[in-house]
């Protein structure tokens, strides 16, 4: 029952600012002597917050990756932390610094050398799901059982994840933002490219030299407010949107709540907005946002976290560690960070094929990129009773949407909660002994979540370490 103190950070270099935070965690084994090992956090502290720093760049398109990493190491100077006691984390690029030509080098580079980190890389979707959880709204959707949307509003993007029973239930992503317009001086210094395609269908366009108070300034920022309240309306349908970025929206239950978090919520919800060091339309869009008729009609709940919420949420903590894996290809372990997608099956069991195509096209749309397919793990939540026939069609199905996709670096990974692994996993091998195969039970995991899965003890037993997005009050 002793106790171990592990330190986790988590960095965010977006499109406007980057940020950092340094954390510790007391874990303690839970479990009884007899029993497998389940590790809880049983106490964290933020040791150390930095301030909000602009991102530097070089030029428009190449991120100033010396600057970030003198900040970053000056931060871990201020906690008194030394890089290599860091076990665990995040580094993210969100918004439009990701789209930059050296973002993958920055990230990589930060990750081989700042600590140990979990995240890459985020794409809108999942930075929307990782705001979430910063902001505390994961946890009040728990609370409430409301369909709630988390606004996440930085620079260039507004991500938005709604939730229900704290389970993610859709995502969006609109070009939203607080420098998409730019001022020095009281005069327009920039125009991002989405306003700019947003105007073509102008007269008049606004244009860079117009004075910041010029009436097209505030008509833009309104058209940025009306997309978004149509967007949780459910009211917006044209995939050629210029402020889309991506997939439409893809919940399927009226938004009853909103909260918005992000360096524009900072302006919604605190009085005094002064503090604000950018030139930019941010305070205004806020402001927008506060009046906004339709976005009235919702519920308007506080976060915990504004413009930290992505950073507090980028930390990590090991929650739980279980010994409840039963079949396993030993050649594949160990793995380490392998993401979550959530696979709800409380569906008819003639709809297994379909629900499964559906979830394998989600997750590598989350998790892979253009250049490589990523391996994930796919949670079968709310499993119901399965009859043989049942175990044969879901197995089925797996081998018909991952399959072919299945190698030594891409193992098919199924995690069940329920007591259903050890027939599926046979089942599977049954039908294809060619696949290469992890099937683990016992465990609760969510869409966000990453796994560690070791290697095969003498018992035959494989620890599975859950990694949980940590969010953190003020």
């Amino acid at each position: 029952m002793k106790t171990e103190k592990i330190y986790s950070a988590g960095i965010d270099i977006g499109t406007s600012t980057t940020k950092m935070v340094v954390s510790s965690f007391l874990l303690k084994n839970v479990a009884g002597v007899t029993h497998v090992p389940r590790i809880e956090i049983i106490e964290k502290t933020v040791l150390h917050q930095s301030p909000i720093i602009k991102t530097p760049f070089i030029n428009k398109e190449i991120i100033d990756m010396e600057k970030i990493e003198q900040f970053i190491f000056q931060q871990y100077q201020l906690a008194q932390i030394a890089p290599a006691d860091i076990s665990t984390g995040a580094i993210i690029i969100t918004g439009e610094s990701a789209t930059k030509e050296n973002a993958s080098e920055v990230v990589h580079a930060i990750a081989d050398t700042a600590g140990h980190f979990l995240v890459a890389t985020a794409g809108p979707d999942l930075e929307g799901i990782i705001a979430a959880k910063g902001a505390g709204t994961l946890q009040q959707s728990k609370n409430t059982a409301k369909v709630i949307a988390n606004i996440d509003i930085g620079g260039g993007t507004a991500n938005i994840a709604v939730m229900q029973f704290g389970e993610v239930i859709g995502t969006c992503t609109l070009h939203v933002g607080g420098r998409l317009i730019e001022f020095h001086n009281g005069i327009v210094q920039s125009i991002s490219p989405p306003i700019m395609k947003l105007m073509e269908k102008w007269s008049n366009p606004l244009k860079v030299g117009d004075t910041a108070e010029d009436a097209r300034v505030t008509q833009l920022i309104q058209e940025m407010a009306a997309t978004l309240a149509m967007t949780l309306s459910g009211q917006l349908t044209d995939e050629e949107h210029p402020l889309l970025l991506g997939h439409l929206p893809i919940w399927d239950k009226p938004v009853e709540a909103v909260v918005f978090s992000g360096g524009v919520a900072a302006c919604i919800y605190e009085k005094d907005c002064t503090k604000r060091q950018y030139d930019d339309i941010g305070e205004r869009l806020a402001k927008n946002l506060l009046q906004h008729e339709q976005l009235q009609s919702f519920l308007w709940l506080k976060p915990e976290e504004t413009a930290r919420a992505t950073v507090t949420g980028a930390g990590t903590q090991i929650t739980e560690i279980s010994g409840a894996t039963i079949q396993v290809d030993a050649d594949v372990l160990p793995l380490k960070n392998v993401p979550v997608f959530n696979c709800y099956m409380d569906t008819d069991k003639n709809k297994f094929d379909y629900t499964i195509k559906t979830a394998v096209e989600r997750a590598d749309a989350l998790f892979s990129t253009q250049e490589n397919r990523s391996p994930f793990a796919l949670y079968f939540s709310q499993l119901p009773y399965l009859s043989f026939q049942d175990v044969h069609t879901l197995s089925k199905a797996i081998l018909q949407h991952l399959a072919t996709r299945s190698s030594k670096e891409i193992p098919i990974i199924i995690v069940i909660q329920s007591d259903y692994a050890k027939v599926i996993g046979q089942t599977i091998q049954a039908l294809n002994p060619t696949v290469h195969i992890i099937c683990i039970d016992q465990i609760k995991v969510e869409t966000g979540d990453y796994i560690d899965i070791g290697e095969v003890l003498p018992s035959g037993v494989v620890p599975v370490v859950v990694k949980t997005l940590a969010f953190h009050s003020k």
